[in-house]
């Protein structure tokens, strides 16, 4: 079959190398899919809610509003100095006072010992029949709190609403409000000149002295703690704490890092396990060196030793060669250990003086945090006392005598009446309410699960979280025999899974950058993905378009490939390494221990020869990578089939012998987080990622979670039985 297009992955999409550029932006498409995914807990939960919402409100307790008005007049008298008490309302500020007072406490305990028995009784009335035999009723001043001023715009009105069970007593409510208003404002004004102009003489003479001792208060503190600028000692002192804080907490991760490598270099030393499986020991200085050259020479003693006797003369030389040089690496590895120990005693005592320096400024901050506390104070204080001073002698010298001082510049308008039905409950208004909380419920039940939910999942999830190409999408195969899955290729099948990896085909060409020959690695985050499928149908797609292709089992802790095609694992890496990893004349294809074998056209396979549970020491070998270089001399491609990153960190190992990585996913299996986390160790070294495979989707969930109609369109076009 000729080439296929890739799915919907634009050459111009943007690479793992601009991740960090890459916004997160979803279409409709995507958040439909959100809602569309989770509609089944979201839909049920906020029906639910608003039904239940609907139902707790239109069985509320009936209520009655009545209303009553008020006319604020203007003030006719215009005057040339403000009277101390002066009620003619000039500003919003002063109508505000006023429907504050209204509102007041104690206006309502005016208002609820006007009532004669007679009227408790109309006002306890309604609430009788709800009350638990034996239990009083509830008292008025409880019954008169219902109460509502609001101002009319644009006007002179104010109107005084009551809300009660009956409408008889909303409306009286409302109107005894208005009616001790009133009284209240002809109380409050009557005889109140004298006593007023007398009040604010006093207070003047008491903020005079009170803001002069103030001053002089502030001045002495300021003097005795040598403040000159409080904020700007306070600034320092912070920004000092904060660098040291920063330092110390560089210097506590730095010590804990060096004590942990420590005991583990104790604890394989305790163990006698090989310290030079150690990463700071296989590194440090010249261990990397002499272990080479301790590697060459047991090669060179190998090799000889086919010729020669043990007491041969080169033999001989070799042996104490090999010691002088093993003996040398020892002490490099003692070096490395004294070098680890002086670097802990220097981080602990670095941590210590840091520890110090943190708590003298600690101290510091505390002292000036202190000071601040009580100058601010002793500021607020004088401040508060010149500002009181001030406005109440201004207030002082605008006194007026007007011989208008007690009118009431309020006026009843119109009484409150019973009401004919009850305010609510208001079915329109509970149903909107119902059906906007259902609405929010649903939606963020629906996004909020989307946000908890961190597995991979979506195209958008590949291509604009990960910031990686998406080489396609691979449907669900579990009910093809296990035979049929991983030669879907090989054997020429037109199930559709076929399409999708020669999708997958088509667009590694696409974003690779390398010509042939070269290795490509498939891995992927945790077991159980499909990267062994993918690995060996990708090998399939490129031997079947003439590409002579190498298939390696680098899973040498869990190898399958050999068993998915009927082949026994008695020949591969694992038996041509313990063999002495040797590089005979002719081609690596014909190395019995390595015991590649044909499986298809264009298409062999390099099998993993056994298991091994620490790999490491193969795939860390200039062995392992020699070989890799030979087959690609040998093959055009070399497809390397690894274990999950998630679970080891071989794949990193070999990766530092291949070309491009492909990255294989799972649906709804690995979290995103690790997926990014992996890719980004991947990207520290010489490999170019390919893209992602999206793998596991049924063709219901690929048009659910992509924007690819493929599977649709390829059902209609080969018909039902695809």
């Amino acid at each position: 079959m000729a080439d296929a297009t890739p799915f919907n992955t634009p050459p111009n999409w943007p690479s793992l190398a601009q991740e960090e550029a890459a916004p997160e932006r979803r279409s409709l498409r995507d958040y439909y899919i959100i809602l569309r995914e989770r509609a089944w807990i979201a839909l049920p939960l906020a029906l639910l809610i608003a039904i239940g919402f609907a139902y707790y409100k239109s069985h509320a307790v009936p209520l009655y509003q009545s209303t009553a008005s008020m006319r604020i007049e203007k003030p006719e008298t215009v005057v040339t100095s403000q009277q101390v008490v002066d009620t003619s309302i000039n500003s919003d500020i002063e109508l505000n006072t006023y429907l504050q007072i209204m509102s007041s406490a104690t206006l309502r305990s005016k208002v609820a010992a006007s009532f004669s028995p007679e009227e408790a009784k109309l006002l306890q009335k309604a609430y009788l029949a709800c009350l638990p035999p034996g239990q009083p009723p509830p008292p008025v001043s409880a019954l008169v709190s219902g109460i509502t001023v609001q101002a009319v715009r644009n006007s002179f009105l104010v109107n005084v609403s009551a809300t009660h069970r009956d409408p008889d007593a909303a409306a009286l409510i409302a109107n005894r409000y208005v009616a001790q208003f009133i009284a209240y404002l002809i109380d409050n004004v009557s005889d109140k000149n004298d006593d007023a102009v007398a009040f604010l003489q006093l207070r003047v003479k008491e903020l005079r002295e009170a803001s002069s001792a103030a001053d002089q208060k502030l001045l002495a503190y300021m003097e005795r703690n040598n403040l000159v600028s409080l904020d700007s000692s306070v600034n320092i002192v912070s920004d000092r704490l904060k660098s040291v804080n920063g330092a110390l907490q560089e210097a506590r991760l730095s010590r804990l890092g060096t004590e942990d490598l420590y005991r583990q270099v104790a604890t394989y030393r305790q163990e006698g396990k090989n310290l030079l499986e150690l990463s700071y020991i296989a590194t440090h200085g010249t261990v990397p060196s002499l272990r080479e050259q301790v590697s060459e020479l047991a090669r060179n003693q190998s090799v000889l030793s086919e010729r020669y006797l043990e007491k041969h003369p080169r033999m001989i030389d070799l042996a104490n060669s090999m010691a002088a040089a093993q003996g040398q690496l020892q002490k490099a590895v003692e070096l490395a250990i004294a070098d680890l120990e002086a670097s802990l005693e220097k981080a602990r005592d670095r941590e210590r003086t840091l520890q110090k320096e943190y708590e003298i400024q600690e101290k510091e901050q505390f002292r000036l945090r202190d000071i601040g506390i009580e100058f601010k104070a002793l500021e607020a204080e004088s401040a508060t006392n010149r500002t009181q001073y001030a406005e109440l002698n201004n207030r002082l010298n605008q006194t007026n005598t007007s011989k208008n001082l007690e009118k009431i510049p309020v006026r009843r308008l119109d009484p409150a009446l019973p009401a004919g039905a009850p305010f609510s409950p208001n079915l329109s208004a509970i149903t909107r309410s119902s059906v906007l909380l259902g609405l929010a419920v649903f939606f963020g039940v629906s996004f909020g699960l989307s946000f908890i939910d961190d597995r991979i999942k979506s195209a958008w999830d590949v291509e604009t979280f990960i910031g990686a190409n998406l080489l396609g999408i691979i449907p669900d195969l579990s009910a093809l025999s296990d035979e049929q899955r991983y030669r879907l290729i090989l054997d020429n099948h037109s199930e559709r899974g076929s399409e999708s990896f020669l999708s997958i085909y088509s667009s590694v060409k696409s974003y690779s950058k390398l010509d042939f020959p070269k290795a490509i690695l498939v891995t992927s985050t945790i077991p159980g993905e499909g990267k062994t499928l993918v690995s060996a149908n990708l090998a399939g797609c490129f031997a079947r378009h003439g590409k002579r292709t190498l298939l390696v089992d680098c899973d040498l802790r869990r190898p399958m490939l050999h068993r998915h095609f009927g082949q026994n694992n008695d020949a591969g890496l694992l038996k041509w390494f313990e063999r002495g990893a040797i590089f005979e004349t002719g081609t690596v294809t014909s190395l019995p221990d390595l015991g590649i074998i044909s499986i298809g056209p264009n298409l062999d396979l390099l099998r993993s020869g056994g298991r091994s549970k620490s790999p490491t020491q193969v795939l860390e070998s200039t062995a392992f990578g020699q070989l890799i270089s030979r087959l690609k001399h040998e093959y055009e491609l070399v497809v390397i089939d690894s274990p999950p990153l998630g679970a080891v960190t071989d794949s990193l190992l070999i990766a530092n012998n291949t070309d491009e990585v492909v990255y294989v996913c799972r649906f709804n299996r690995a979290l995103r987080k690790h997926i990014l986390l992996y890719i980004k160790a991947l990207k520290q070294g010489k490999n170019e990622l390919l893209g992602v495979v999206l793998n596991g989707l049924s063709a219901r969930r690929i048009e659910y979670y992509s924007n690819y109609r493929y599977y649709r369109s390829y059902k209609k076009y080969y018909g039902t039985s695809v």
